[in-house]
């Protein structure tokens, strides 16, 4: 059975303490969780590359 679209995949993501310090700060930074701005961040990424 295929994802639609809309549905999100649950992944396990290992990060060194320090890495994730810096992502929550930038979080906190612009409002969102940690989650939310490691989603931002790759799909940022992924546009740029198709781009």
């Amino acid at each position: 059975m295929e994802k639609k679209d809309g549905e999100k995949k649950q992944i396990p993501l290992r990060l060194s303490a320090r890495l994730y310090t810096e992502i929550a700060a930038w979080a906190e930074d612009e409002f969102r969780s940690v989650n939310g701005q490691i989603e931002y961040l790759l799909t940022e990424c992924v546009k740029k590359r198709k781009g």
